[in-house]
């Protein structure tokens, strides 16, 4: 059973700082995917649209996800800790937070069908068991939700689940986007489950429950930290990850694709994450420019619902109806100018207070009759 150090757990802001880049990327992706609702024509097209696709697809679909989720793990270990070394349990509060996001996570979905939030709160509950746990069994079940085990499961027997359903029901939000409230009532009814739906058919249930649990881990080794041999840990990481990217970059998946495809994205978002750790600690120049993304990162559930709430204006036919209007290039375009105007109008926020407008009622509803 896992008990504290008692170290300090101060700020981290390479930490701050990927979780801004995370944000960003996925806005920007949304942005490209325009946000769940596809045309058959669109009006206003490049010759490049397809290769501009397919790079942000490789950099960014999975991968900025992936980030996002080993940092919620690691501000779960955080929290608890903290409440550890004052003695006191930290689950129940955990599982009221964890209440809190869903009901972030239903609002958020009445504009965007693709939320996530609903999805971390309820895989979010399993981290509190974890927090019990020595780092040798917790290890073992991370590796174990990391290697794919559904997937691998599936090509051994023969097994497939019936996804019919799901693609049902994303064909529906897809039409239902005419007005807000038809829109809204759509992805409530049907966007939280397709969403679910669409987690366990892509490998994404296991995968982000295991990054949950290595957030976990980092955090308990305090490997965002330039302590001891933390740096060459990194550059370890850095070194195997590469490897495996460029190994995956030359290999037709195939009929593995299910299982294999999740397994390079994860290669990836190790690649972005070590580099960045360690360009952080080894220039300044550096770490003050990525440092100006601590403070979005910090923000990123207002980040998150605000550009849900941009993206289905912009996108969504009850809005300015984009989607069959522009593109991937002028999406691209477009997300850019999402995550500049969020980034403008948070960064006047920030000057007068330490979190963001969601982040700070949803502290303060977490810690209610504390």
């Amino acid at each position: 059973m896992y008990k504290t150090t008692g170290l300090k757990n101060s700020r981290i802001e390479v930490a701050d700082a990927l979780r801004g880049l995370a944000v960003a990327g996925i806005i920007l992706f949304h942005s490209v995917e325009h946000f769940n609702t596809f045309a058959r024509e669109i009006k206003y097209t490049l010759p490049c649209d397809g290769t501009v696709f397919s790079v942000l697809q490789a950099l960014l679909s999975g991968k900025m996800y992936g980030i996002f989720a080993v940092l919620f793990g690691l501000s779960f270990f955080i929290m608890r800790d903290n409440q550890e070394q004052k003695g006191k349990d930290f689950s129940l509060r955990f599982a009221w937070r964890m209440l809190l996001l869903a009901l972030f996570g239903l609002l958020n979905v009445c504009f965007y069908d693709g939320d996530i939030l609903i999805t971390y709160a309820i895989l979010g509950l399993l981290l509190i068991p974890a927090g019990y746990l020595s780092n040798k069994w917790l290890w073992a079940i991370t590796i174990f939700l990391l290697i794919q085990p559904l997937e691998i499961y599936s090509h051994l027997v023969g097994w497939h689940p019936d996804s019919r359903w799901v693609n049902m029901g994303y064909f529906q939000l897809t039409q239902a986007h005419d007005t807000f409230w038809h829109s809204a009532a759509t992805n409530i009814q049907l966007g939280i489950k397709v969403s679910l739906g669409w987690f366990w058919f892509h490998g994404r249930i296991t995968q982000t429950l295991g990054l949950f649990y290595l957030g976990l881990l980092i955090g308990r080794t305090r490997l965002f930290y330039n302590e001891g041999d933390n740096l060459n840990k990194w550059r370890v990481i850095l070194c195997v990850s590469a490897l495996l990217v460029i190994v995956g970059a030359f290999v037709k998946f195939g009929k593995y694709d299910d299982l294999l495809h999740p397994m390079w994205n994860l290669a990836i978002l190790m690649l972005i994450m070590s580099a960045g750790v360690l360009l952080w600690y080894r220039f300044k120049g550096f770490r003050n420019v990525f440092g100006k993304l601590g403070f979005f990162g910090r923000m990123s559930l207002t980040n998150y619902l605000l550009q849900s709430i941009l993206g289905s204006l912009l996108f969504y036919e009850w809005g300015f109806s984009l989607y069959n209007t522009l593109g991937t290039t002028w999406s691209a375009l477009v997300g850019l100018g999402m995550i500049a105007f969020q980034y403008s109008i948070l960064k006047l926020w920030s000057k007068n207070h330490e979190r963001g407008p969601l982040e700070g009622l949803w502290r303060r509803l977490t810690w209610i009759g504390a």
